[in-house]
């Protein structure tokens, strides 16, 4: 009787574990473009949107980077998600503001710039900077 019940337990626990695997928050600069980074490159862009400082150039920037990534065919697709993310420098401006210099193993010689704000203790992507390169 006791090793059918034994036997149902050992499946059922580790299958409901993994259900509700939260994302946890990012809080750190790092943090924050790891996650957005990691969202560009799963292409779940719709996860990456939460990152941005909430502005109409940031969110003009991100609707047409939107419409050009959509276009990928699948195979590049499928070649950003199995890349890993690099992390070249980060430059820290005040408390409030850093520059995080990153490629990703699928196109290493491509480096990007993402500028960080700490706005009300909260770090946001400010797209701006990466397209206009202004701090």
């Amino acid at each position: 009787m006791h090793k059918p019940f034994l036997f149902i337990l050992i499946i059922a626990v580790p299958l409901i574990s993994c259900r509700n695997n939260p994302k946890i928050t990012p809080t750190t600069d790092t943090d924050v473009a790891t996650t957005f980074i990691r969202d560009i490159l799963d292409n779940r862009l719709d996860d990456a949107v939460p990152y941005l400082l909430n502005d109409e150039s940031n969110l003009q920037y991100f609707d047409t980077f939107r419409e050009q990534y959509r276009k990928k065919e699948k195979a590049e697709l499928d070649k950003y998600r199995a890349a890993e993310i690099i992390i070249n420098e980060i430059s820290n401006f005040a408390d409030t503001v850093s520059i995080v210099n990153y490629s990703n193993t699928y196109k290493k010689e491509l480096k990007n710039n993402l500028k960080l704000v700490r706005i009300n203790g909260k770090w946001l992507v400010d797209l701006k900077y990466t397209f206009l390169g202004n701090l």
